[in-house]
């Protein structure tokens, strides 16, 4: 799998109909999965995680604002970095967080990838998702 950089949108508690209304316009596949589908019951039908991926390759990611996080208007895209090369991944998170903040370290989540976000020294937010290699 290649590394992929895309944006990253996020929405109050419409993340499903504004990801089917990009796959209208783009065409595609979208893949959305809910906070429920991994064990959250507050906000259970919102949505954790969606992807679409376009016949052009473009990829666009949102999803909803989790409970207990604030959304922020004017502060809605985040870039996200996608693939399963550890150590190249790793080592961009590295550089990225130099001088910056991390909001969630990069460990392993419940869907068996890691993850992790943080906020670079010029207030850009990143969000990382590292596959694990398929044997």
């Amino acid at each position: 799998m290649a590394s992929h950089l895309n944006p990253y949108l996020s929405f109050t508690d419409n993340a499903r109909q504004a990801m089917n209304f990009y796959r209208d316009v783009f065409g595609g596949t979208l893949e959305v999965n809910t906070f429920g589908e991994f064990g959250m019951t507050e906000g259970a039908d919102l949505v954790m995680h969606s992807l679409l991926v376009t016949d052009s390759g473009f990829r666009i990611m949102g999803a909803d604002t989790p409970p207990g996080m604030d959304y922020r208007p004017g502060n809605t895209v985040t870039v996200c970095v996608n693939g399963d090369d550890v150590d190249e991944l790793h080592g961009f998170w590295t550089k990225l967080i130099e001088g910056g903040t991390v909001v969630t370290p990069l460990e392993k989540q419940v869907w068996g990838d890691e993850y992790g976000a943080c906020e670079d020294r010029f207030g850009i937010q990143w969000m990382f998702n590292i596959s694990q290699p398929q044997d």
